[in-house]
């Protein structure tokens, strides 16, 4: 490799080691770079380093989470969600998996990953303090659950994706993509619960995998069978807490129905929302309408319902998303123009095997996801796999898939968003403990999950 391919991977990497430990959007950093790569490398005026700009990736962003930011504050979220819980009829066991698939639901309808985690993970760390499950289950859950829609065929994920590998010519089924994800994140969740009752069983733990409805107390303050502990907002043990406090029960497996969220009224507003959603749905997945026109069409018909709150929608649009994507894209594209990328892939390729290649491409982008933008490594890794993909000796699906669920399986981390809003949405237990419980969870899961991802998505297909 020369110096001016070597020089912008330099760059990149400093990118991300400077979004890492300083509070800058690396899309920021992404727009510079590609200033400078375009006009002092290449030679390129601003028109020609702007026609690498995502405008596709960047519409779909602002439409999604324009539409389904104004479904949140209009409360058409919450009604999913309660409905989703008394659908269960309030069966204890069952209950953590309904935030899953709310979550799920939630991402694969568009969300961003962080939105369904924050709407969701208030309620679900609140139900499992108050039937002593253990909130890191629970916490890993809904995140699992948030990343298994991720990249359904109208999310932003899916479509990012999807672009990335077109772009090259290569072709991947857009179901295909989600259901692997779906897959992944499903038995990512499945073994978590069956590691933590085993472990729970053989050390005698504090929580349950699922939680026990006979400490369920709808109102939280009751008087069922519980020792009060020290927590955020709990007078110490010994005093009067008076049911208003945070509190611990103590476990007596019983029955294992619990009190039903309470139904509220639907409003003109929300069933509005509905259809919308269900046209969007209709649209888009039926008539492979464009994701990002379709959205900000029904968004612009669910602002005439209240348009004294327009200013609120627009604050609404995940602009720090659209400037992380738009930037690194850009900046990516402009390195695929030197050729650092191919020359990249060449070197990879010259390491061996195939199946080894993508087993390193998968642990290089977990690791690095545990503490940097998932979505920028995806916008930046896809690519150094393409020209492997190209040669066809693996499943293109296969590898992209492991690809892009190593990237987002291991935001579990406190360092994350997500785990970040686990963290503090946590009950009843203290916060640096549960810090530790996350960090060692985010380590385990950053050593098996490429390595699961790749075995099932990429060895097995590639050598059957």
């Amino acid at each position: 490799m020369t110096s001016i391919e070597i020089l912008p991977l330099i760059a990149l990497v400093a990118m991300f080691v400077i979004a890492t430990f300083f509070p800058i959007n690396i899309g920021i950093l992404g727009f510079i770079g590609a200033f400078v790569v375009g006009a002092f490398l290449l030679g390129y005026d601003d028109k020609e380093i702007l026609a690498e700009f995502p405008s596709s990736i960047v519409l779909t962003i602002i439409g999604v989470t324009y539409f389904f930011g104004m479904a949140k504050k209009n409360g058409t979220i919450d009604l999913l969600v309660n409905t989703c819980i008394r659908s269960v009829r309030g069966r204890v066991t069952i209950v953590p998996w309904v935030f899953f698939f709310c979550a799920s639901v939630l991402t694969a309808l568009g969300t961003f990953s962080p939105a369904a985690v924050a709407l969701i993970t208030p309620a679900a760390m609140s139900f499992a303090a108050r039937t002593r499950m253990s909130p890191l289950v629970m916490g890993i859950m809904t995140i699992n659950g948030a990343h298994a829609g991720a990249f359904s065929p109208i999310s932003v994920s899916g479509v990012l994706v999807r672009d990335i590998v077109e772009s090259s010519g290569l072709t991947i089924a857009p179901w295909t993509l989600f259901f692997a994800s779906y897959g992944i994140n499903l038995l990512l969740s499945v073994l978590t619960v069956i590691g933590y009752a085993v472990l729970a069983r053989m050390r005698n733990l504090e929580f349950t995998a699922t939680g026990s409805s006979d400490e369920f107390d709808s109102d939280g303050g009751g008087s069922r069978h519980r020792t009060p502990v020290e927590g955020p907002g709990t007078a110490p043990s010994g005093s009067s807490a008076g049911g208003t406090g945070t509190q611990v029960l103590i476990r007596t497996p019983r029955t294992e129905i619990v009190t039903e969220p309470a139904r509220q009224p639907v409003t003109a507003v929300q069933k509005l929302t509905l259809v919308l959603i269900a046209a969007v749905l209709v649209l888009v997945l039926v008539l492979h309408m464009p994701i990002s026109f379709v959205a900000i069409a029904a968004g612009a018909i669910l602002a005439f319902t209240d348009l004294s709150k327009q200013s609120e929608a627009i604050a609404g649009i995940s602009w720090s998303t659209v400037l992380l994507v738009a930037g690194m894209v850009t900046y990516v594209s402009l390195m695929e123009e030197i050729g650092t990328l191919d020359h990249l892939a060449e070197m990879a390729i010259t390491i061996g095997a195939p199946l080894l290649v993508a087993v390193v491409l998968c642990y290089v982008i977990g690791v690095t996801s545990a503490f940097a933008s998932s979505t920028a490594l995806l916008t930046a890794v896809i690519p150094l796999a393409l020209p492997l993909l190209q040669t066809g000796a693996l499943p293109v699906v296969g590898v992209v898939a492991a690809l892009a669920i190593s990237a987002t399986v291991v935001d579990v981390s406190p360092f994350s968003t997500n785990g970040a809003l686990v963290l503090a949405n946590a009950q009843n237990i203290e916060r640096p403990r549960f810090y530790r419980q996350l960090l060692l969870n985010a380590g385990i899961v950053v050593a098996i999950a490429p390595m699961l991802c790749w075995l099932l998505l990429v060895a097995i297909p590639a050598l059957a």
